[in-house]
């Protein structure tokens, strides 16, 4: 009888969980619809109305994924990262640059899940050093034009895949992000290719061969690779 109550418990347990992270993954998705397009995010209208952004910070920290499968781990680390930006932003809105304010990234910590970590470690231990997936880089947000494009809609676990590899190829088709020059057989890339090459070149491939995974005009190897300033203004 015990085995059968834990069992029904456990059950319970998970459901719970399971409708907190539905919930978690409907208020984001309202609340980007909201406060972005085409890659901007309104800082100064969120500002104005915090009240719509704290419960999801809130929420964020008060979040349990002990029984999480790693689907719905990512998906609330993507948009716990996301989101914790935003708040981040707007509340000590206006800056210029989230480096404005000191340790933005490395030093300031959030309650994620239950526990006090920063943005560089959500991103770095939950995501990249636990799952090993160089696209997270395209579909995290750090308030800076020269990030790629917020998207203007939460990740779910049932379709993660299909919208991270969505947000690489939209980064890595465009234009303004992967900066090509026929006419002197150059590319000119992103720091964050510099930043993070690790992540790039697993396996072996270059970081021309990983964008050409996901780029529709290839780039030729024999192009050179050089890197163009990071713009830290803000993405609005």
């Amino acid at each position: 009888m015990k085995k059968v109550f834990t069992i029904l418990l456990s059950l319970g347990l998970l459901s719970a969980q399971g409708q907190d992270l539905n919930q978690f993954y409907k208020q984001v998705d309202s609340f980007l619809g909201k406060y972005t397009k085409d890659g901007r995010v309104s800082y100064d209208k969120i500002n104005k109305s915090l009240k719509d952004v704290e419960p999801i910070y809130k929420q964020i920290g008060e979040m349990n994924l002990s029984n999480a499968s790693d689907n719905e781990k990512i998906a609330f680390y993507i948009n716990a990262y996301n989101m914790i930006v935003i708040y981040q932003v707007a509340k000590y809105y206006p800056l210029k640059s989230a480096l404005d304010q000191s340790g933005f990234f490395d030093k300031v910590k959030h309650k994620v899940a239950g526990e006090m970590i920063t943005l560089n470690a959500l991103e770095i231990i939950k995501l990249l050093r636990n799952y090993k997936d160089p696209k997270f880089h395209f579909v995290l947000a750090c308030a800076a034009k020269g990030c790629p494009k917020l998207a203007s809609y939460a990740y779910y676990p049932d379709k993660l895949q299909e919208q991270i590899d969505a947000r690489t190829k939209t980064a890595l088709n465009d234009s303004r992000f992967i900066r090509v020059n026929d006419n002197s057989n150059k590319v000119n890339v992103s720091m964050i290719f510099k930043w993070y090459i690790k992540d790039f070149t697993q396996n072996g491939q270059s970081v021309i061969s990983f964008i050409n995974t996901y780029k529709t005009n290839k780039i030729p190897d024999n192009y050179q690779l050089d890197y163009y300033p990071y713009d830290w203004s803000l993405n609005m």
